[in-house]
């Protein structure tokens, strides 16, 4: 099979960028996203073409990296998976695809489809850990966790800070990212000491960097790629606003649901 693409390529944040069109060579349904873009990077090189820049690390769905906008969606056209995990069998012969950075003020361009996402970097260091002493591995009925918040931790935990919630999101919101940051670690006993001390500090660095606020259309569920629930966003609300009532005056800020 081979298709069409047309790839967003800018030199840098400082640069005019636009969409240039490229065919591909033959290329197997059964080739990943990815590796469709690394056959096409060796044609560009084997022509003297600056191949195309993209991130990339595990390509199993794990790290994040792979942050792609593929026709017009976050990672692609498929449910529940990374762009590492697209396959060129979801496209026919002959498509024209359409390939963009993920594009969100707070994500800077880097080059072409490269974008810089230390705000996410910077949010998880506000308050995305635990600093209490837990000395060595306690016996695992030592500390007794209710199921539903064992489950619930864990499905927060599956977020791989990709941002295709941000580039997803009319607002370029970063809620979700950032309640599923904050649960996890909100929801276990070893989290509780600094639960919202947590909150007010994430949820504030999240406005420092410029994410807008949450308007619950959804979209930033839909695009997901481990389908992080939007409930998460509700649980952060209720203990920002915990902590507002606790009277920390630094807990007042201006964005968060609307």
């Amino acid at each position: 099979m081979k298709v069409t693409l047309k790839v967003w390529r800018q030199k840098d944040r400082n640069s005019p960028g636009e969409l240039k069109s490229y065919q591909s060579p033959e290329l197997s349904p059964n080739m990943s996203f990815l590796e469709m873009l690394d056959v096409v990077n060796e044609h560009l090189a084997n022509q003297g073409e600056d191949p195309i820049a993209f991130d990339h690390d595990c390509r199993e769905g794990i790290c994040g990296t792979c942050s792609l906008v593929i026709d017009g969606k976050p990672h692609g056209p498929h449910k529940g998976i990374a762009t590492c995990q697209t396959y060129m069998r979801s496209f026919k012969d002959g498509d024209e695809i359409v390939v963009e950075p993920f594009r969100a003020k707070p994500f800077p361009l880097i080059k072409d489809l490269v974008v810089d996402r230390k705000a996410f970097d910077r949010i998880q260091h506000a308050g995305g850990f635990i600093s209490v002493r837990t000395g060595a591995a306690p016996d695992a009925n030592a500390i007794p966790v209710p199921k539903e918040n064992a489950d619930l931790a864990m499905d927060a935990a599956q977020c791989i800070g990709c941002g295709a919630c941000v580039a997803a999101c009319k607002n370029a919101s970063a809620m979700l990212f950032v309640s599923a940051k904050v649960s996890h670690l909100g929801l276990m006993p070893q989290g509780q000491p600094e639960r919202y001390r947590r909150v007010k500090a994430m949820v504030n660095q999240m406005d420092a960097e410029g994410f807008g606020s949450c308007t619950v259309t959804g979209s930033c569920e839909a695009v997901c790629p481990k389908e992080i629930s939007i409930d998460f966003i509700a649980r952060m609300n209720r203990d920002y606003l915990v902590a507002i009532l606790k009277g920390d005056p630094k807990a007042v800020r201006g964005g968060g649901a609307g």
